[in-house]
């Protein structure tokens, strides 16, 4: 009995100490685990699935508190800084002023090969976005295409042919 005070000492602590409302759910999960609540009751009382309840509970027993109230999950996934990402770019900025082609395909590489493994191109497009490239496509007719009037009055002239004898 002794054990369980000192937990509940504990997991209040926690509970009391933490921000963030998902973690805080999680020691609500534990703290009602040892005050002796079976796994439909906590579901019930904390609108969850039992068999989530009976997961965050394995995932206690397997890793500890200190684990199991870390945030594991944050934003930031990135695999390399803003100024890397941007020196890469620098790579390809120069043909795109040229007015050279430059695809996904072409700077993906150039990333996995920096990186080392293997990234998606989701992450490319993102990367592109964040450092203000833009998808340009190329003009579907020429600048100084004549007009369609001029067009069709080339097509009504008709050459005046003479037999030369």
């Amino acid at each position: 009995m002794k054990n369980k005070t000192i937990i509940d000492g504990v997991l209040l602590k926690c509970y009391k100490e933490t921000k963030n409302k998902q973690i805080s759910k999680k020691l609500k999960v534990l703290m009602l685990r040892y005050e002796g609540k079976s796994n439909p009751e906590i579901a019930e009382k904390l609108d969850m699935s039992s068999d989530r309840i009976s997961h965050l509970i394995s995932e206690y027993k397997k890793v500890g508190l200190d684990e199991y109230v870390r945030m594991k999950y944050t934003g930031h996934h990135r695999s390399m800084s803003y100024e890397e990402e941007q020196e890469i770019l620098d790579q390809f900025a120069g043909k795109a002023e040229k007015g050279q082609i430059i695809t996904v395909k072409e700077i993906k590489a150039a990333f996995d090969e920096k990186i080392g493994k293997d990234t998606g191109r989701g992450y490319i497009y993102m990367l592109l976005e964040r450092h203000g490239w833009r998808k340009l496509k190329p003009r579907s007719q020429h600048p100084q295409k004549a007009s369609d009037e001029e067009i069709a009055t080339s097509k009504k002239l008709s050459p005046s042919w003479k037999k030369l004898s």
